[in-house]
Formats: structure tokens, C-alpha cells, sequence
């Protein structure tokens, strides 16, 4: 009798080790999947980003990036430091440098004139464009070196 009993013991002890065994394996192979599951749900977040600032833009409907030319430049071309965008009706400029006094004169591509200002940078400029059509922004710094971006307003 007592050696059944020690047989039953022993099984029973055999028959719990073995389950915390399944058991940690099962919760293992759970963490595995579930970090997975955590990883792929990272990666598909983090390529549209990727995607998206490798356009060189923020998508919205309706944006669109000017990109700025030289047009007559002394010195060294300062085209890049002109960020220039239009989103509807109204034009963004940004001066990433400060180039001194900036003139602005915006025109249609027929040549009339729209609006004329100027600023004083590094500070940058909105302007409204209340016709829809096809425009010619040109920049003029104090050195006398012209810059100039076409950009096509619609509703």
C-alpha cells in the first residue's frame, strides 16, 4: 500500500511539474505572438509616416508646394531658404534665413499685378489671392537677387 501511495505521489508531483512546464511554455509562446502582433501593428503605423515626410509634404487636400527659382542671383543662390506654399486661396511664405528686407510682388502669369508688400525677414508673410487662375510670386532681396515661383489657385 505504501508503495502505491509513493507511486501516486510521485506521479502527482511528475503531473504538476510538467504542467508549470506547459504552463511557462504556453505564456511564452503567447508573448512571443503578442509581441509580434505589437510590432507589426508599430511597423504599419510608422511607414505611411515615413512615406508621407519622404514627399517632402504634408498632405492636405488642397496644399501645394511653390518651388522657389532662381532667377537672377549675385552671391551665393538663396532659393532653398524661401519656403513658399498655396492651400486655397492664401499664400504662405517662410524665410529660413534672414535675407534682410524681402519684396514681394505677385503677379498673374499675363503679367497684371495682384499685391505688392514687403517684409523684413527672417518673419514670413501670408498672403489672399481672391481669383482663381495661374500666378507668378517673384522675390526680390536687398542685393538685388531675384527670385520666383508659379503656383495655380483654384477652389
Amino acid at each position: 500500500m505504501k508503495t502505491l501511495q509513493k507511486l501516486q505521489k510521485r506521479f502527482l508531483y511528475l503531473f504538476r511539474k510538467n504542467a508549470i512546464l506547459l504552463q511557462r511554455f504556453q505564456n511564452k509562446r503567447v508573448m512571443q505572438h503578442l509581441k509580434t502582433k505589437q510590432f507589426i501593428l508599430l511597423f504599419g503605423l510608422i511607414i505611411p509616416t515615413i512615406c508621407c515626410r519622404a514627399n517632402g509634404s504634408i498632405l492636405y487636400d488642397g496644399y501645394s508646394h511653390i518651388t522657389v527659382k532662381e532667377m537672377k542671383a549675385q552671391g551665393a543662390p538663396k532659393g532653398s531658404t524661401i519656403q513658399a506654399s498655396i492651400y486655397g486661396h492664401t499664400l504662405t511664405v517662410v524665410f529660413t534665413e534672414n535675407l534682410g528686407q524681402v519684396d514681394v510682388e505677385i503677379n498673374t502669369t499675363t503679367g497684371e499685378s495682384v499685391q505688392f508688400t514687403s517684409v523684413v525677414t527672417p518673419n514670413g508673410l501670408q498672403c489672399y489671392i481672391p481669383n482663381t487662375g495661374d500666378y507668378v510670386v517673384t522675390f526680390t532681396l536687398s542685393n538685388g537677387d531675384e527670385y520666383y515661383g508659379e503656383f495655380t489657385v483654384t477652389d
